[in-house]
């Protein structure tokens, strides 16, 4: 049971310091709390919920992959490799893809919501 708990502190710690060291993952932050704030104002349904949420969480975990990728390779190639680089970058490109596909269902969600928001202060 202690290396369970253990486990669980590891991972906790892990969280909280990409949390803290990261600038993009504050960014992916900002985005998931604005999406919240505008889930919440516009009523969006619980399957556009669960959307969302798989969208925060694909992103947190694909940026958290990203810097693990980025902290091993500069650990094992401090100095310039081209192997090293390229590795870098598909991990960051996996990011990029993430959040691409996350912003895409957002507008889906979203778009249709906000123009019948915006419709509704001039129709009524």
């Amino acid at each position: 049971m202690k290396r369970l708990i253990q486990s669980f502190r590891n991972a906790f710690r892990g969280v909280a310091t990409v949390f803290r060291t990261e600038r993009n993952m504050r960014i992916h932050l900002t985005f998931t709390v604005l999406v919240i704030i505008f889930g919440w104002i516009l009523r969006i349904s619980i399957t556009e919920w669960l959307l969302c949420l798989l969208c925060f969480g694909l992103v947190f975990t694909a940026e958290m992959v990203n810097t693990a990728i980025e902290n091993v390779v500069d650990l094992v190639s401090p100095q310039q490799n081209k192997l090293a680089g390229k590795a870098k970058d598909m991990a960051a490109g996996a990011v990029l893809v993430s959040a691409i596909i996350s912003a895409c269902i957002g507008l889906i969600i979203f778009i249709p919501k906000l123009w019948a928001f915006i419709l509704s202060l001039f129709v009524s």
